[in-house]
């Protein structure tokens, strides 16, 4: 049949014009398969297809999305409208999260975009108003009240503005209570201060710094003291407890001296230790007990061995009487006996002191009955009258005394301990390997003593340095962990690039290009060939007319229900089925088939 059928003279009568095949709308095969569709079919075709694009474009536009960094992270504070203007006038692209309320642009436009608001001097403000509120001009009827409010207003500001300058802390507010002055002296009354800081998070302030605010706000202000002043955190903690402060402040101060001074000691030891071991072959700590007791005293020593003379009184008293009648007051005292006659007869003189006597005033003769003559006056020399005499000293001892006031200075040095371990020495043999020897007790002896002068140690106060040599653990290679690919900046972006890829991709064959040719049902002509692959196989025993390229693949009849027809390594009697069926099933299109190959021998 199929010989009768390749043999048949070619009829040389054209065709009717009914038989002709109609061309495609729009050179679109599968147009004409899409009309032939029920309706509800074509409209989810092509509502899948407008979805399809819809969403291979939205993939791509993800693909080729910027990124978008923060301008500033919370607009509060800054002038909306004129960072909008500034960066319209840049040509600056921006948008606002709406999560955060943060500004974002582009990652590549973020240096040029800051630069362009410092230009135009958009800076984000505290909302506080300084001292340039005075600078306004005022009404003329303004009260001293006002002005007193501005003044105290502007000078709030002013120091929340240095408050909120300090490391770790956000934004301040400082209310300023400062009584009317009075002339009365009782019913003067002192200022107050109250201050509320907000912190970052995780920031918190020490002592120190709470000290610091408060003599920045008391010498701020006049005739504020610092006791009246109060400063409070976002979380209501009372921070400025006076008492609680001064003594955390002074533990702290002692304890940072102490460290200090342990410092210095062992950066002594290390000094005079490292040239002679080698840096890292020793480790040295040193511990201080420091005293910062306050120590007065007063002494008051006597030593009797050593009498001092403190005063000295002497009186002396000499009274000299005459030869004459009584003298003097009327008295006791003056009615004295009277003397010896000084009558000049001899025998009276000599009645009353014999020979020799020689009355007082008298001159005096020597042996030769000659004057004698005073030496320092050249006259002659008298016999004294006689005298009364009277001595009197008063002496005044006091034993020896040391009076000693002693005041020991704060941070003395009670106790030090110095520990100082060596590594085992290592030496190089001739054969370049390394050996680690102990170090000798000479040496052990010998570095004592260094450390010992280094330290300035005291055997009287107590000091210890102990110098031991103990093999040190070998140190362990610190492995670096390298980060993975999938942590890389430039990973996610890669992937972002390939899934946009992978997705159309999977977009365009594994949707697109199926619905199309299940639309287009198939080339008339793939269709004729295969129409005559299976007339040639009922006729020849086979479907060798077909090409190699499709020797191993399923022939596809388009339309609404496409049928396939066996591959020649099936078999003749498969084919033969397949052909009777497809002959019983759809003879038209059968017909259909053989007419457009015919056609297209012509």
């Amino acid at each position: 049949m199929a010989d009768a059928l390749t043999n048949a003279p070619v009829p040389t009568a054209k065709p009717e014009a009914e038989d002709k095949p109609k061309k495609p709308l729009l050179g679109l095969s599968f147009l004409d398969n899409l009309s032939e569709m029920p309706l509800l079919r074509q409209l989810g075709l092509l509502i899948g297809l407008a979805a399809s694009v819809a969403l291979g474009f939205a993939v791509v536009l993800w693909t080729q999305q910027p990124d978008y960094r923060p301008l500033y992270t919370s607009m509060a504070g800054l002038d909306a409208n004129q960072v909008l203007q500034a960066l319209g006038a840049a040509d600056i692209g921006y948008k606002v999260d709406p999560n955060s309320g943060a500004l974002l642009v582009k990652a590549d436009d973020l240096g040029r975009a800051r630069m362009k608001m410092a230009a135009a001097g958009i800076t984000p403000s505290d909302g506080n108003v300084g001292f340039e509120l005075l600078d306004k001009e005022q009404p003329l009827g303004t009260s001293q009240f006002m002005e007193a409010a501005n003044y105290r207003r502007s000078l709030e500001g002013e120091l929340a503005r240095t408050i909120s300058s300090l490391n770790g802390i956000k934004a301040a507010r400082v209310h300023l209570a400062i009584p009317k002055s009075s002339v009365f002296v009782r019913d003067e009354r002192k200022p107050s201060a109250s201050v509320l800081v907000e912190m970052y998070p995780g920031r918190t302030l020490d002592a120190g710094q709470v000290m610091a605010i408060i003599n920045l706000v008391a010498t701020s202000v006049p005739e504020l003291d610092k006791s009246q002043v109060t400063i409070v955190d976002q979380k209501g903690q009372l921070l400025s407890d006076q008492q609680n402060m001064s003594e955390l402040s002074i533990a702290g101060k002692q304890l940072d001296y102490t460290r200090k001074m342990e410092g210095s000691l062992t950066q002594r030891v290390q000094n005079i230790m490292q040239p002679v071991v080698g840096s890292g072959r020793f480790k040295a700590e040193v511990a201080a007990d420091v005293d910062f007791n306050a120590v007065e005293s007063t002494s008051e020593q006597f030593n009797p061995d050593q009498p001092a003379l403190r005063s000295e009184q002497q009186n002396s008293e000499q009274r000299q009487t005459s030869g004459g009648g009584a003298q003097g007051v009327p008295g006791a005292l003056s009615n004295q006996p009277p003397g010896p006659s000084s009558t000049p007869e001899k025998a009276s003189a000599q009645g009353a002191g014999g020979a020799n006597y020689i009355a007082p005033g008298q001159p005096l003769r020597d042996a030769n009955d000659q004057y004698i003559y005073d030496s320092k006056t050249n006259l002659p020399a008298t016999l004294p009258y006689p005298t009364d005499k009277r001595e009197q000293n008063t002496r005044n001892y006091e034993l020896d005394r040391s009076i000693s006031y002693t005041r020991q200075q704060q941070g003395r040095l009670r106790r030090l301990s110095v520990a100082v371990v060596l590594d085992d020495q290592v030496k190089v043999d001739a054969a370049g390997k390394l050996t680690h020897t102990p170090w000798s007790t000479e040496d052990l002896a010998r570095f004592t003593r260094l450390v010992q002068d280094a330290v300035g140690f005291d055997a009287s106060r107590g000091d210890s340095v102990s110098v031991i040599n103990a093999p040190f653990a070998p140190v362990q290679p610190e492995e670096i962990e390298s980060i993975p690919f999938y942590q890389q900046p430039w990973f996610w972006g890669v992937v972002k690039q390939a899934l946009g890829v992978l997705f159309i991709l999977v977009l365009v064959f594994g949707v697109l290009r199926p619905v199309l040719k299940n639309l287009s049902g198939g080339n008339a002509k793939d269709a004729a060939l295969a129409a005559a692959g299976g007339a040639g196989a009922l006729g020849a025993g086979g479907l060798d007319g077909l090409g190699d390229d499709l020797a191993d693949d399923k022939v596809s009849l388009g339309g609404p229900a496409p049928l396939l027809l066996p591959s020649p390594s099936e078999g003749y009697d498969a084919q033969l089925t397949a052909i009777k069926q497809l002959v019983n099933d759809d003879p038209g299109r059968v017909a259909q088939v053989v007419k457009d190959w015919i056609n297209g021998d012509e």
